[in-house]
């Protein structure tokens, strides 16, 4: 009999703020979408960063012939400088690996690179010997690069050291204020959502002065009083999860795979990460849901 009533009072508080419902619900899947997207940015920027990080190399550009960069001082690399930078780069104590990569090697890597899409044309006109050779180095700690280019610059036969590690950081600086942005707005619509429950049981109790106040007289406890405008709240949060699940499955399958596969491949997002999420995020929204109803109800339900 208590559990028949507790719904039925339940059925009534929805319908009768029904408009209100739903603006809580879809308050709710926004809110909860935008979190659960800030959360798979930060794990899909967390895989990204332990993919290329491992991966991020020195590039030691050898002079061509007539280099116009004052380092090379318009003479071009021998056969001699070459093998004598191998050495000593192989010799170094943070490197790992030292790889020479040629004239043809470096234009296949650079057709392969640009020879599709806007920068087609750029790469139709690049020439094999417009090439530099190169050495690309590995290094045991991607971090700790600072002795290596200090130990290279001024060598005779190098034209420029390049470190990945730093093209690599800004692009992850990007995404990380997207991340910081998808949290905060997220944050707010989580507060923007707990108000408008709060406000939804206000009402709703207000509605229902009149049978919490019998209730009371005929000796209900607080508990059981709250009790169906808790689980207003709870079915409101579960619904907004559930809209907030399929909206990040969508953004896993149109956005974050297509993100790891221009920009990641193999640390795609798996879906065991999604399923998480999703789970983190509809506890998240449930329990708001049940706290802005505690809350509110400690407040307004004097009787």
């Amino acid at each position: 009999m208590r559990a028949n009533f507790i719904f039925s009072e339940v059925w009534i508080g929805l319908r009768r703020n029904l408009t209100m419902t739903i603006a809580v619900v879809i308050t709710v899947a926004v809110g909860m979408a935008m979190l659960g997207v800030g959360l798979m940015i930060n794990a899909q920027v967390t895989m990204m960063q332990g993919f290329w990080y491992d991966r991020v190399e020195l590039s030691v550009f050898l002079c061509p012939k007539n280099s116009p960069m004052p380092t090379c001082k318009g003479k071009e690399v021998t056969a001699q400088q070459t093998k004598d930078l191998k050495a000593e780069l192989q010799g170094m104590a943070g490197v790992a690996q030292v790889l020479y990569e040629d004239q043809a090697q470096a234009y296949a890597n650079f057709q392969k690179a640009y020879g599709t899409g806007a920068n087609k044309l750029l790469a139709e006109a690049t020439k094999v010997e417009d090439m530099p050779t190169s050495f690309r180095v590995k290094l045991k700690d991607p971090n700790n690069y600072q002795p290596v280019v200090a130990a290279l610059q001024g060598k005779a036969g190098i034209s420029q050291v390049t470190n990945q590690k730093d093209l690599v950081n800004q692009f992850f600086g990007l995404l990380d204020k997207l991340r910081s942005g998808a949290l905060a707005v997220a944050i707010v619509l989580v507060l923007a959502a707990a108000l408008l429950i709060g406000n939804t049981v206000r009402l709703s109790a207000f509605n229902r002065r009149r049978e919490t106040g019998i209730m009371r007289l005929v000796g209900a406890s607080n508990l059981y009083i709250q009790l169906p405008f808790v689980m207003e709240g709870v079915i409101s949060g579960l619904m907004g999860g559930v809209i907030a699940a399929v909206m990040l499955i969508v953004a896993k399958v149109f956005l974050f795979e297509e993100i790891a596969r221009y920009f990641a491949f193999g640390s795609q997002l798996g879906w065991d990460s999604v399923a998480s999420v999703i789970t983190l995020t509809m506890v998240i929204g449930v329990f708001i849901c049940v706290l802005a109803s505690f809350v509110t109800l400690r407040r307004y339900l004097r009787v």
